[in-house]
């Protein structure tokens, strides 16, 4: 009894009420709304109808296809699961799982709301926040390596290997990338990262704030640079066009999860949405001000001020200002995944060399520089 009445009960509860709440509730239906946007927006793009037809079953209403990613669902858990006889089962069957749960991991550190009936909207406070995301982050390169080696098919093991000298190439550039922004804050904690631009103005649009000044303009073009270089890395970090070599379907059929079908292809296809999730949270959060929205009209108004910047508001105020801080947050994020489609029919793939010609020679170089010009700034500015 002594063992138990020492536990944080509440905590545990409200933990795993944030935990089930972001998964299943807001970043599931978020990726399968995603694959609806995208093939909306693709249909738009190249003058295509896309996915209108599936709405309410038994009735005439269609809601302009918003039922189809509920039919897809439905479809890959309905479908035979076939394994070939020539793979190697056990990582064949490991390497969707570690594909997309890293993804799912690294959201548990980035706070995607103020404070909720008092409760801070991160599931998982922890001082090293960035590194934690880094770390988990780089685990399902494993998943894609394991699901191209264990498929024993030739295009399925291209795939896997691309994939791994993609990682490395820009996790170097990713990492430094975010450099420049720690000299700044002198924290990697990423509530307090928030909470900062919360009060001084978004790193990227430093217009407003307590810390405004002439300061904070001369080291904006570094921030301009680690966010240009960050969300590059971002997009060869989820293996999407213009860098989606270990899938590239004119040269290898599928990539690496060629061999598979099912339930098993589809979380492939949840861990690729998820990490686009993810990155695009994880920009928001270190660049664009996280929950954070500036509306000056709003400080008139009583209550709301406070909830907005902190959240600390009592009664109906605070209700309001942390549900609108979480509203904004996935607004944001909801703006870039957005950025993620459109880039993707847009732009061409680059040739292999290229990709990697632009990691190593560009990409490190300029975000070593970057590094060494923001310290610059910060040692001789007051």
């Amino acid at each position: 009894m002594d063992f138990f009445s020492g536990i944080d009960w509440f905590f545990i509860a409200t933990s795993l009420a944030k935990t089930l709440g972001i998964i299943f509730v807001v970043v599931l239906p978020l990726v399968s709304y995603t694959v609806y946007a995208e093939r909306r927006m693709s249909a738009l793009m190249q003058d295509r109808l896309g996915p209108n037809r599936v709405g309410i079953p038994f009735t005439n209403i269609k809601m302009h296809g918003l039922g189809q990613p509920i039919a897809d669902a439905m479809k890959f858990l309905l479908k035979e699961d076939l394994t070939p006889a020539h793979v190697n089962k056990f990582y064949y069957w490991l390497a969707p799982c570690l594909a997309m749960v890293p993804a799912l991991l690294t959201l548990a550190v980035i706070p995607f709301g103020s404070t909720l009936l008092g409760v801070p909207m991160v599931i998982a406070n922890v001082n090293i926040g960035i590194l934690f995301v880094f770390a988990v982050a780089s685990l399902s390169v494993y998943g894609i390596v394991l699901a191209g080696w264990s498929s024993n098919s030739k295009y399925p093991f291209l795939g896997g290997v691309r994939s791994t000298s993609q990682m490395i190439s820009y996790e170097l550039s990713l990492g430094l990338s975010v450099i420049p922004l720690f000299l700044l804050l002198g924290k990697l904690n990423l509530v307090d990262i928030v909470d900062y631009q919360a009060k001084n103005g978004w790193l990227l649009v430093p217009f407003w704030g307590e810390g405004w000044s002439w300061r904070r303009w001369l080291l904006l073009p570094p921030m301009v640079i680690s966010f240009v270089v960050f969300t590059i890395s971002i997009f060869a970090e989820t293996n999407r066009l213009p860098f989606d070599m270990p899938e590239c379907e004119t040269e290898l059929v599928a990539g690496y999860h060629t061999e598979y079908s099912s339930m098993k292809f589809a979380l492939f296809f949840l861990g690729e949405y998820a990490a686009m999730i993810t990155g695009s949270a994880l920009i928001v959060t270190l660049f664009l001000g996280g929950w954070d929205l500036p509306i000056p009209w709003w400080s008139h108004t009583a209550g709301f001020h406070i909830a907005l910047v902190d959240g600390s508001a009592p009664g109906i105020a605070g209700i309001l200002g942390g549900l609108f801080n979480i509203v904004t947050f996935f607004a944001k994020v909801a703006v870039l995944l957005g950025l993620f489609i459109w880039v993707r029919w847009t732009l061409p793939r680059f040739r292999y060399d290229q990709l990697m010609r632009l990691g190593w020679i560009f990409f490190f170089e300029i975000a070593l520089v970057n590094i060494f010009l923001t310290a610059g700034i910060l040692f001789y500015l007051p």
